[in-house]
This record gives structure tokens, C-alpha cells and sequence, in this order.
């Protein structure tokens, strides 16, 4: 359960990140925020199902390898988070409409990637999935009050906290399948 939470943080901090640069920036309204809030927890909590599908069906066939894929994908997720690849170079723009759906989608491209290692963690997978959806849900209203107050300096930070977590939970599976702890 706590391994599933702290995907749920992990994989929300994109989300959170351009829902405080959103509250900073273009200050929307209640609606508007619960707009953003809605769009990337359901987009968070469906991309990883798919990754889910996708990761139950091939695990049938590198289960020897599986703590491997999953250490890879998670550790790859992490660094590249840590790298601060969100919106580089890009000027932000007031999310509405199909831009609030394209941002949903790009939010959540790292959810499908970790949805496919939902099968080797020791807890239900519609459970992480809905504690995604959840998680992102909260935390991306958070993002856009926070936003309207403290401004957009602690997007990077809490991207950066999500790659370490990604990458701390990826070694935490691969020690446990491995035998190491």
C-alpha cells in the first residue's frame, strides 16, 4: 500500500507542477482549477491502467525479468524527472479546452510507462490506480491554489522530489525481487 502511495505522489508531481505554474501565471477561477484538477487526475488514473493491460499480458513473459523492466522504466521516469524535462523551452499557457486535454495526455505519458510495472508491486491494481487518480486529483487542485499564492518557483522542486521518489521505488523492487532485502 505505502509503494502504491508513493507511485501516486511520484507520478501526480507532473500534474502538480503545471497546476501551480497554471494558479500563478493565469490565476483561474474555482471552476477553471477544478477543471484542471479533474482533467489530469482522470487522465492519471487511465493512463496507468492501459500501461496496466499492456504490462500484465507481456509479464507473462519476462516474469524472470520482470523487477528488471519495472527497475528500468521507473528508474528512466525518475531521471528524466530529475532533469526537469516539463515544458523546456515552452512559454505556459492558460490551460482550457483541447489544450487542458493535450496537457492531460502529456502529463500522464509517464503514468502509461509506470502503469506496466502495476503487476509487480504487492498490492491490488485498480487500488494503485485509483490512488493515482485520487492523489493527482488533490494534489493538482493544491497546485493551482498554491500557484495563485506562493508563484511558479516551486513547480521544479516538486518535479525533481517525484523523479527521486520514482527511482527510489524502482531500486525498492528490484531489491525485494531480487532477494536482496
Amino acid at each position: 500500500m505505502i509503494a502504491a502511495l508513493l507511485l501516486a505522489l511520484a507520478l501526480a508531481m507532473d500534474a502538480f507542477a503545471v497546476a501551480l505554474t497554471q494558479g500563478a501565471k493565469f490565476r483561474p477561477s474555482a471552476r477553471g482549477g477544478l477543471a484542471i484538477a479533474a482533467t489530469f487526475g482522470v487522465f492519471q488514473a487511465l493512463m496507468p491502467l492501459a500501461g496496466w493491460g499492456i504490462g500484465a499480458v507481456a509479464l507473462a513473459y519476462v516474469e524472470a525479468v520482470d523487477h528488471w523492466i519495472a527497475f528500468g522504466l521507473l528508474a528512466f521516469l525518475g531521471v528524466r524527472m530529475l532533469g526537469g524535462h516539463g515544458g523546456d523551452g515552452e512559454a505556459p499557457r492558460a490551460l482550457t479546452g483541447r489544450a487542458l486535454l493535450l496537457a492531460g495526455i502529456a502529463t500522464s505519458i509517464d503514468a502509461l510507462a509506470a502503469g506496466i510495472t502495476l503487476p509487480t508491486l504487492a498490492v491490488s491494481p485498480m487500488l494503485s490506480v485509483a490512488l493515482i487518480g485520487l492523489v493527482t486529483f488533490g494534489m493538482s487542485a493544491g497546485g493551482v491554489v498554491l500557484g495563485r499564492r506562493a508563484g511558479d518557483h516551486v513547480g521544479d522542486w516538486a518535479e525533481r522530489a517525484g523523479g527521486i521518489i520514482l527511482i527510489g521505488l524502482g531500486c525498492k523492487i528490484l531489491a525485494e525481487h531480487s532477494g536482496w532485502i
